[in-house]
């Protein structure tokens, strides 16, 4: 199985932390966000990762060589940033064949156990799967609407007047056969380009108890740091 790590953005909200450091070069214990999500995904069966890049790509690059374990990873430079949804097309060729693949936000930080998202994707067998959160800040978030089946019935990124709590986790099994829904030109984003058009055809799954916490500002970086502990990473 192969996996997409969402990883060039330019951690603006982050800022000067991030004038140094590429956002998924961030520690969080003893570990980078990186590490841990390369683990996660090799835990979950992936052994091909496609990682994008762009912001001090020179460091990320020299950190992915020195990993001595784990999936292999492909590093898919964009001198321009093609969007969360652009990355996934212009790269479609990577997934070419594959029964599913998974999609991640490498700026989150989760101790979701992926099997299970990929469990209940292969029983279903739906076009996309998306996990859910129950989110402190609805109107900060892409905000689901789900059936009692599970099925998506609404989606919108952000809103000013949020339907609901539940949010998109940024932790994602697709078919190939999405790729076809984003829109060209690029850029494009998952949650404003994508998502919408997956109402009433993709499948949710609940984090339930796990851990979650999106890394987007300095007190987000602290709180996880503070919250997060070795053992929920193995």
């Amino acid at each position: 199985m192969k996996a997409f790590l969402l990883a060039a953005g330019l951690g603006t909200r982050l800022r000067p932390i991030t004038d140094s450091t590429p956002k998924c070069l961030l520690r969080v214990g003893d570990r980078t966000l990186l590490d841990i999500w390369l683990d996660a995904l090799a835990a979950a069966g992936v052994t091909e990762v496609l990682l994008n890049t762009h912001h001090l790509a020179v460091l990320v690059r020299e950190h992915v060589a020195a990993r001595a374990s784990g999936p292999a990873v492909r590093l898919a430079h964009e001198p321009a940033l093609l969007g969360s949804a652009g990355t996934l097309l212009a790269n479609r060729d990577f997934v070419d064949g594959e029964e599913m693949f998974l999609a991640v936000n490498a700026d989150n930080l989760t101790d979701f156990d992926l099997d299970l998202l990929v469990k209940e994707h292969r029983a279903l067998d739906p076009i996309a799967t998306l996990t859910l959160f129950h989110a402190p800040d609805p109107r900060a978030c892409g905000i689901v609407e789900v059936a009692a089946d599970g099925r998506m019935t609404g989606f919108v990124e952000k809103p000013a007047d949020p339907p609901g709590d539940l949010a998109n986790a940024g932790v994602y099994a697709f078919s190939p056969a999405v790729l076809d829904l984003v829109p060209e030109p690029l850029p494009r984003d998952l949650g404003f380009d994508l998502l919408p058009r997956l109402v009433g055809r993709a499948h949710t799954v609940d984090l339930g108890d796990a851990y979650f916490i999106d890394i987007g500002t300095p007190a987000a970086l602290a709180r996880a740091r503070d919250e997060w502990h070795p053992k929920a990473a193995s």
